[in-house]
């Protein structure tokens, strides 16, 4: 027998799980690669149109006379029986079953099986529906209120069979009866757009006062900002302004508080204003800004100010929001007086007022916030209030003493020791040049350089006065650079720039010296390559060469490797330009081979690094090789490309397996390299396996023979 959980007594003699529908088990895909033949979606369709079977159908039956007519009709209601014993939970069983006996003509038949299926599931208002539309179709007036009745009091938050019991009684000029339906159904307490619909269906037969009345009960069940707006424009819509006003009165009464008060002051204000009635209006809107937060009130400021450009002056507007708006302000600083973010919106609207005074006392207090710990992640934000103030000072007020004073305050709180701003310091040397005060420029810039030095304060430093010519204090302002970071390639580079933009050669030449013998670099790629540039662009080809030597004794990369062969095989046009015009072609010939030859042995050195020493840099040495035969390639006829083929590896395609978090398995694609001198390897290991295995075999043979 079956157990009680699977057991159903509207189920027969089948269990729960015998009605289910099993779907295959989907099976998990392991080789997602793609196959080398691809099939498109539509010749997937195709194929399987072309290989259906022609479909089946059951001959068609003609009935002749009544005995045929009632075997097939005693057939039909066997099956549908049968259906509903297996599985009398489906709605849909039932509701063919009803519709059949409907089609039959056989009503009384039809409303028993619509009787059965509500008493198995009365919740259902599918049900409802389908069977009072079954009563209206076929005339069955009373049936159908008789339906509709008794599914309205079952089921009566379902406000499609309120709708659909109205609609009938209304088609049927039920107006009475719709109206008694509508009362029974508002008993329930609808939703809104029940009661809209009530008072629509009032206005439609043209009784105002029934509406009204529907309103109120309304604004009574629902006392949303929403529904007093729908209340008082039907109100004003008849034209009864003072009902609309005494609504909307109603509504602030009651609501002054609510989420959505900012809509009925809005509501209410334009309404005032449609009814010519301006300082009503801007009462309600002074009310409104009083008794709304900050937070929700921005419509409420918008609408404000445009009514006050079309009904009043703009003083009176400015002040109202001002006034409004300061006050907000002192209360959000009062609250968290660290929340610099309020101290600035409070500068900015003190700013658009214009009062000098006010802004400065604004400032002074706001500054006077400081952070309470000495980290800078909490000054970030404070710091830019006294740059606000100095600039304020410095443009709006165009007093000089007093810029000069903040900043010397702000530069005094900040703790250098800990951390510091450079924006700070070269603000404040910045306003000293405007000032054309060099001097107490320098002044800052040096106390700077002493106390917090930074690469920012440095480089503005060293061009301010490079654009001032002072180049001993540039020189100066870099070794102090230096001194202060030796490992800063940058620095070095652009000392030793400076030194030959003032055809101090040597100069230049000893300070990158002095920059690549540092034990501790940040990018010394760049040194190296500025060093590199710098020498060729003076034409010293021996020293480059020599530069590229002491560098390769640092690093092997096939960059540094590439771009030493491309100098040896540019260096030919370069000893080119140098020598006489009148020469004779042979010897540039010449000159031009022994280049190639010195770069061709610069990528023989790099191939068999990378063989010996570094097997597995594959990839390295394969890109290597490729700049190798794009060189011969640009050779022309001096260039040999058999050299670099009988050296260029094979491409091949991999997979190797990599574990997911599942503990699955899934290969990913890689390229592989295969190498002329691997493969000869490989080769020389299976014929060394094969006479293994072949001597083997002699042996054992001899073995059995003796």
């Amino acid at each position: 027998m079956a157990s009680g959980k699977d057991s159903d007594r509207t189920l027969g003699y089948m269990t729960r799980k015998d009605t289910e529908v099993k779907l295959p088990r989907p099976t998990r895909v392991k080789n997602k690669t793609p196959a080398p033949v691809q099939i498109t979606a539509e010749q997937i369709l195709r194929e399987a149109r072309e290989r259906q079977e022609a479909e089946i159908r059951p001959p068609k039956q003609k009935i002749t006379d009544s005995t045929e007519l009632s075997d097939y009709r005693l057939r039909r209601r066997k099956e549908f029986e049968d259906q509903i014993r297996r599985a009398r939970w489906n709605i849909q069983v039932w509701m063919k079953y009803a519709q059949w006996e409907e089609s039959q003509k056989d009503y009384a038949r039809a409303r028993s099986v619509w009787e059965r299926a509500i008493e198995g599931d009365y919740r259902n208002h599918t049900l409802w529906l389908k069977y009072a539309e079954f009563e209206m179709k076929n005339k069955f007036v009373n049936s159908a209120r008789n339906v509709w009745d008794r599914a309205v009091t079952l089921l009566p938050r379902v406000d499609q069979l309120w709708y659909k019991y109205i609609h009938m009684e209304e088609i049927l000029g039920n107006i009475a009866g719709a109206r008694q339906i509508f009362e029974r159904w508002m008993q329930w307490s609808p939703d809104q757009q029940g009661w809209l619909s009530f008072v629509k269906f009032e206005l439609r037969y043209n009784e105002i006062e029934r509406a009204r009345s529907i309103y109120e009960r309304f604004v009574l069940c629902h006392p949303k900002v929403s529904a007093f707006i729908r209340f008082a424009k039907f109100e004003m819509k008849g034209g009864e302004v003072a009902r609309a006003r005494h609504v909307y009165e109603r509504a602030t009464e009651k609501l002054a508080e609510d989420e959505e008060a900012e809509t009925l002051f809005v509501a209410f204000a334009e309404f005032e204003e449609r009814c010519k009635e301006p300082e009503r209006a801007r009462f309600i809107y002074k009310f409104a800004l009083d008794h709304i937060p900050k937070g929700r009130a921005e419509d409420l400021y918008k609408k404000f100010v445009a009514f006050e450009k079309q009904y009043g002056d703009k003083e009176g507007i400015e002040d109202a929001i001002v006034g409004k708006r300061r006050f907000q302000y002192e209360d959000e600083v009062r609250k968290n007086p660290l929340n610099y973010d309020s101290w600035f919106d409070y500068v900015r609207l003190e700013e658009t007022v214009g009062n000098k005074d006010r802004i400065r006392e604004i400032y002074e207090r706001a500054i006077a916030n400081i952070p309470p710990a000495e980290e800078k992640r909490y000054w970030q934000r404070y710091i830019y209030l006294w740059i606000n103030y100095a600039l304020y000072e410095e443009i709006e007020t165009e007093d000089v003493e007093r810029t000069r004073d903040v900043y010397r305050e702000c530069l005094k709180l900040i703790p250098h020791s800990k951390f510091s701003f450079a924006k700070i310091w070269l603000l404040a040397a910045q306003f000293e040049i405007r000032q054309l005060n060099l001097a107490g420029a320098r002044q800052i810039l040096g106390n700077a350089i002493g106390k917090a030095p930074k690469d920012k304060i440095f480089k503005k430093y060293i061009e301010i006065e490079l654009q001032l010519g002072n180049i001993d204090r540039c020189r100066k302002l870099y070794e102090r650079y230096l001194e202060w970071s030796p490992e800063n390639c940058y620095a070095w580079s652009k000392y030793a720039e400076l030194e030959r933009s003032l055809a101090e050669t040597e100069r230049a030449r000893a300070i990158f010296e002095l920059a690549i013998s540092q034990p501790a670099l940040d990018m010394p790629e760049l040194l190296w390559k500025a060093y590199i540039d710098f020498e060729m662009a003076e034409g010293e080809l021996e020293r480059t060469r020599a530069l590229y030597e002491r560098l390769l004794d640092r690093t092997k990369h096939y960059k540094v490797l590439v771009s030493f062969a491309k100098f040896e095989a540019s260096a030919a046009e370069q000893e080119e330009d140098e020598e006489e015009e009148d020469q004779e072609e042979t010897d540039a010939i010449e000159r031009k081979k022994e280049c190639i030859r010195r770069a061709r042995a610069i990528f023989e050195r790099a191939n068999s690094y990378y063989k010996d020493s570094a097997p597995e840099l594959k990839e390295e040495r394969a890109t290597l090789l490729e700049d190798w035969l794009n060189m011969e390639t640009n050779f022309g006829k001096l260039g040999d490309v058999s050299v670099v083929q009988s050296k260029l590896p094979k491409k091949l395609k991999k997979r190797k397996p990599i574990t997911r978090e599942d503990g699955s398995t899934e290969y990913e694609e890689y390229i592989d390299y295969l190498y002329p001198e691997e493969s000869q390897t490989t080769n020389l290991k299976i014929l060394e396996a094969a006479y293994k295995w072949k001597k083997q075999k002699l042996a054992t043979s001899e073995e059995e023979y003796d």
